[in-house]
Order: structure tokens, then C-alpha cells, then sequence
């Protein structure tokens, strides 16, 4: 069993940094590198353990423009399997988070674990010292970790979050794979028009004006939204422009505005159903997470309410909730709302009668996670002739307007 060990306090601020060093190997020969400590005398400690006698050992020097790499939710992933993985080998919760800061690459992440370690040290509970970084470790992340804390089995819970942490991650790429598509299908039709109506369309406007005859209406209009979009192309750029700044605030303002853009998307055509689906499997891995974890039922619902990603689906959980508390089995409850499909409602069935409610949801997590991965793909391959299609469409389209004009005067002279 991991648990946390306490140990004489380090203070916060000893945090790791980078050091260039130069100095002899064994046989006197001028060596150098670099190497990481939280101070110069511990790199030269270091050093002279690997029989290398340091000379000199110096802070390296960071690059005037200097970007601080941000911690993202993908690292948070990895840093929870490395804590798992040390501490089903027995190694305490102390040393593993000490071992995963000393080696993590962004200095960002360094001086996270590290600040996390000093509480730790100085007694603090794991969760408890996790939670004031809620932007990198959420509530449920704290509750599953504290939950192991007071069962005594951190290592099995760690390893449970590992595991719904690199799962979360997997599905969130497929959805932005799946939402990537569609988006790279408008941009490129969009630019691609702009280019043939601001600089290809003018080039025969030049030349249709020698020829002294009357337009057909289709050229009289594409060279009319040609030249509307050379005057004045600033006020189109600066309406997008309004529009998307407009769309941010109102969404990250407005909760009741969140609630219909979520339900919005779910009706779209071929995004909808993936959105649905993969709403279900987090619901569903969050669910089973908890409760593996030895979290209330209650409370578990609760969590995987926000973790599902989706307005309707957070609304749809929070009344299932609302249901178990006034006494009805949770199979039952979630008859009560119309967003689970009948397959989900029976597993969740079957896991109550059976006493493995947790094994069951991660069973339909898995179901509808390999069901998200194969919409994605079978999406892809239809966007392809798709995007073909609508290219061909706006710039045969434009072609032919071009060309009209010239048929009609070869008709003519012949």
C-alpha cells in the first residue's frame, strides 16, 4: 500500500533547475553537459558520485524570448500514469511525485509537482495538497484521489484515474478529429472563392469590358460580388471578425447561450451522433471510475454530470440523480429521460442485479469509445469526395460564369 510518508519540510521555493557544468572524467580528459538539481551543490554532489571531478557548474542561461510551455491536460495524464506505475511498484507517494518532477521536461510542470511535494512533505494529504491547483486537478480528480486516501488503496485508485485520464484524452482527439473535418472542408472552399473573386474574376472583367455587349445575368452577378468584395472587403473581414468575438463572449457569459449552442450540436448532421456517443462514454467511464473507486453512487452521478461534456446530457444525469435520491434504482431513473439508448439502460441493469454496476459502465464506455473511433474514420473518408464535390461546385461555378460571356461571342461569330 502507497501511502504518504512524512519527511523533514522542504521549502517551496528549492524547486529544480537546469545547470551547464564543465569538469574531468577518471582519466583527466575535459568533459560537459548539463544536468538538473535544485542547487549548484548538488550538482557537483552529483557529479562526483558519477567520478567526474566539476570545475565549473553554472545556472544555463534561458533564451531572452522565452515562452513558458503550459501544462495541458494530456500532461496531467502522463504524470498520473508515471505516480500509478511507481506506486503499484511500492514505491511512497513522496519519492514517485519527487522522481516525476526531477525528470518532467517543461519547467512549468517542474515547479507544479514540486510546490504540490513540499505539502505533501509537510504532512498534507495528498488530495489536500492537490486541490488549490484546480486548474490542472479537478474536483473529481481530488475526490477520487481522496477516496483512495482514506480506503488505503492510493496505488489502485491512481492507477483507476491513469486510466480514465488517458481515456478522457483519447476521445477528446477523436471528437476534435471528428469536428477538424467539416471545419477544413468550409475554410478551404471559403478561401479558395475569396482568391478566384479578388484576384482571378477582375483579370477577365478587364476583358469583358472590350467586348461592348450585354453580360449574362450569372457573370453580371459573380463579377457584382467581385467587385462588392474588392471595396469593401475590409467590412466583410471586420463582420467575421464581430461575429466570432460575439460568439465567444456571449459563450463563455451566458450559461442559458452554452445550453443551445450544446443542444445545437447535437441535432447537426454527422457531428450529432458522434457528439452523442461520446457524451455516453464519458458519462459512462466517469461513472464507473467513482464508483471502482469506492465513491457514493450519488456523488459519482454528480461527477460524471459535468464530465459528459454536454448540456443536455449534464441536465438529463442531474435529474437520474434527483431520481436515485428519492429511492429509484438507477436503471429506472435514467428510463425517465429520453438521451440513453435502450443498450446503455439494460448493461446499467444488469450491473445493479449483479453487483459489478462499474465493470458494466466501463463496458459501455469501451462500446461506444470504439464506436466514436469508427464514426470519426468513416467521416474522414466521406469528407474527402466531399471536399471535391464543393470545390468543384464553387470553382467549376465561377469558371463557368467566366466563360459564358465567350461561348455566347463564339456562338455569335459563328
Amino acid at each position: 500500500m502507497a501511502t504518504a510518508t512524512k519527511s523533514r519540510p522542504k521549502k517551496a521555493k528549492d524547486s529544480v533547475t537546469e545547470f551547464t557544468w564543465s569538469g574531468k572524467n577518471k582519466q583527466g580528459k575535459p568533459i560537459k553537459g548539463e544536468l538538473r538539481g535544485s542547487s549548484a551543490l548538488e550538482v557537483k554532489a552529483q557529479l562526483r558520485k558519477q567520478g567526474v571531478q566539476p570545475l565549473r557548474v553554472a545556472k544555463k542561461p534561458k533564451p531572452l524570448f522565452q515562452r513558458q510551455a503550459k501544462i495541458t491536460p494530456a500532461d496531467i495524464a502522463v504524470i498520473t500514469r508515471q505516480l500509478a506505475t511507481m506506486l503499484s511498484a511500492g514505491v511512497p507517494v513522496v519519492t514517485a511525485m519527487e522522481m516525476v518532477a526531477r525528470g518532467h521536461e517543461k519547467p512549468t510542470m517542474r515547479i507544479l509537482l514540486q510546490t504540490i511535494l513540499a505539502e505533501i512533505q509537510s504532512g498534507t494529504p495528498v488530495s489536500q495538497a492537490l486541490r488549490p491547483h484546480r486548474r490542472y486537478f479537478d474536483d473529481l480528480y481530488c475526490d477520487l484521489i481522496a477516496a483512495g486516501e482514506q480506503s488505503g488503496t492510493l496505488d489502485k485508485v491512481y492507477d483507476r484515474v491513469a486510466t480514465y485520464k488517458e481515456k478522457a484524452e483519447a476521445l477528446k482527439s477523436k471528437i476534435k478529429k471528428a469536428m477538424f473535418y467539416p471545419a477544413a472542408v468550409v475554410t478551404v472552399a471559403i478561401g479558395v472563392t475569396l482568391i478566384l473573386l479578388l484576384f482571378v474574376v477582375p483579370q477577365f472583367e478587364s476583358i469583358f469590358s472590350d467586348f461592348g455587349a450585354e453580360l449574362p445575368f450569372f457573370t453580371q452577378l459573380v463579377i457584382g460580388l467581385s467587385r462588392f468584395l474588392q471595396s469593401s472587403w475590409y467590412y466583410f473581414f471586420g463582420i467575421i471578425v464581430v461575429l466570432i468575438w460575439a460568439f465567444v463572449r456571449t459563450h463563455r457569459n451566458s450559461a442559458k447561450f452554452r445550453n443551445r449552442v450544446d443542444a445545437g450540436v447535437l441535432k447537426l448532421p454527422a457531428i450529432g451522433p458522434i457528439l452523442h456517443k461520446a457524451a455516453i462514454a464519458k458519462f459512462s467511464r466517469t461513472l464507473a471510475t467513482t464508483f471502482a473507486a469506492g465513491v457514493p453512487l450519488v456523488e459519482g452521478l454528480y461527477a460524471s454530470a459535468g464530465a459528459s461534456g454536454n448540456a443536455v446530457y449534464r441536465d438529463a444525469v442531474f435529474k437520474v440523480k434527483e431520481e436515485v435520491i428519492a429511492g429509484l434504482q438507477m436503471n429506472v431513473a435514467m428510463r425517465t429521460v429520453p438521451v440513453f439508448p435502450d443498450m446503455v439502460i439494460q448493461m446499467v441493469m444488469i450491473g445493479e442485479e449483479s453487483g459489478s454496476l462499474d465493470d458494466m459502465l466501463n463496458k459501455v464506455a469501451n462500446i461506444y469509445e470504439m464506436e466514436v473511433d469508427d464514426a470519426v474514420d468513416g467521416l474522414s473518408t466521406l469528407i474527402e469526395p466531399m471536399l471535391m464535390v464543393v470545390l468543384g461546385v464553387l470553382v467549376g461555378g465561377l469558371v463557368i460564369a467566366m466563360y459564358l460571356p465567350i461561348f455566347q461571342l463564339g456562338n455569335v461569330v459563328g
